[in-house]
């Protein structure tokens, strides 16, 4: 027999409903977020994502390949940013020294500052939309399911 609460006691409608919840939920703060960071520093989603993962990285700096993989974007999809942040002087590409296979995407001088800016930037809206709404303990929960959720799930 099920225990109250558990699983396999909830209804087909309950776990569909449930789950689109939390799609609804990422969804909206995800535009929020994006919108907000997009007002202040006049970054782009796409962009946001790959100047924070460059400014998280060693030297601000990554090959091409490895950041388009950890941005889910096509190798095509990736050039198309990647001429968007170098025109706009966020980025530079660099040629590796021991392997002229591999290229670099580097922030640029400019590019670190509108990293930085849209990192802080980010950090105030999460704290505005999700850690004041949820509070630490259960921000720290969700974190922890989605990390449980990514690891089951990934390929």
């Amino acid at each position: 027999m099920n225990e109250k609460g558990s699983p396999s006691s909830r209804t087909d409608d309950e776990v569909i409903t449930w789950w689109g919840l939390v799609i609804e939920g990422y969804h909206a703060t995800q535009e929020r977020l994006m919108n907000e960071i997009n007002d202040r520093v006049e970054l782009a989603p796409g962009s946001f994502d790959i100047v924070i993962r460059l400014l998280r990285s060693p030297d601000h700096r990554l090959p091409m390949t490895q950041l388009a993989a950890e941005a889910a974007l096509s190798s095509g999809g990736f050039t198309k940013v990647a001429d968007r942040l170098t025109k706009a002087d966020l980025i530079r590409r660099e040629p590796c020294e021991t392997d002229r296979r591999v290229t670099y995407a580097t922030l640029t001088e400019h590019g670190l500052d509108v990293a930085q800016r849209a990192r802080t930037a980010c950090a105030e809206v999460l704290r505005e939309r999700v850690l004041s709404p949820l509070a630490a303990e259960r921000a720290g929960e969700l974190a922890e399911a989605m990390r449980t959720l990514r690891t089951t799930n990934a390929p």
